[in-house]
């Protein structure tokens, strides 16, 4: 029993712990302290259930129809190069963010400031749910490998599911939660500057590779 539960979690975190569009979002919002545990759970809640499409079978449906992931790869290109022109706006244009308290974090949200936030919060999840479906890279890594390599451990392949998806839930808000101790490093417009600038690049690339002959 044990034996597949640390497989899972092995394989999981390493078709996780990779620089890529989620995770730099995922960094982005934690080092900006906002919505951290609203993008974490959609990260992990989005990762368990296509690791449980792909331990169902669902990966050897969608290989009969190949289009589709045709259709993910042009539409999450897409995304990720508008995603990346933006960021690059921000190095170029920077928007004077910076890491630290505010009298605003100190005081208790009025009913206008939660229906703000509640507001600001639509673009976020949005984001991070593209960020998390238009990959292709996605579909690949976590439906059909991960989901072929747990159906060879036959009647315990959900145990091995079950380790993949505590090592997405662990990265996750590891990753989230963890980037506020970043911040001394960030506390500059400067620092933003440059993060953003990675992300710019980051993003574009990635978008660029989707499309590219390989």
């Amino acid at each position: 029993m044990l034996t597949p539960l640390l497989a899972g979690i092995g394989l999981g975190f390493s078709l996780i712990i990779a620089i890529g569009a989620q995770n730099l979002f995922v960094l982005r919002q934690g080092l900006r302290r906002e919505h951290v545990v609203l993008v974490a759970t959609i990260c992990a809640v989005s990762d368990a259930a296509l690791i449980a499409l792909g331990v169902s079978g669902i990966g050897l449906v969608l290989t009969a129809v190949p289009w589709l992931v045709d259709v993910v790869r042009w539409a999450g290109a897409a995304f990720l190069i508008v995603y990346g022109l933006l960021a690059a706006k921000r190095a170029w244009r920077p928007s004077g963010d910076v890491l630290g308290a505010t009298s605003a974090d100190a005081a208790p949200p009025s009913s206008g400031a939660t229906m703000a936030t509640r507001t600001r919060a639509l673009p976020v999840v949005l984001t991070v749910l593209a960020l998390t479906w238009l990959n292709p890279h996605v579909y690949l890594d976590t439906v059909f490998l991960l989901g072929s390599i747990a159906n060879t451990h036959g009647d315990q392949r959900w145990v091995f599911a079950a380790g993949a998806m505590l090592a997405s839930v662990v990265w996750f808000f590891g990753l989230a939660v963890g980037a506020r101790y970043l911040s001394r490093w960030l506390s500059t417009p400067r620092a933003w500057r440059i993060l953003d600038g990675v992300i710019a690049v980051v993003m574009i690339g990635l978008g660029v590779s989707l499309v590219l002959p390989h």
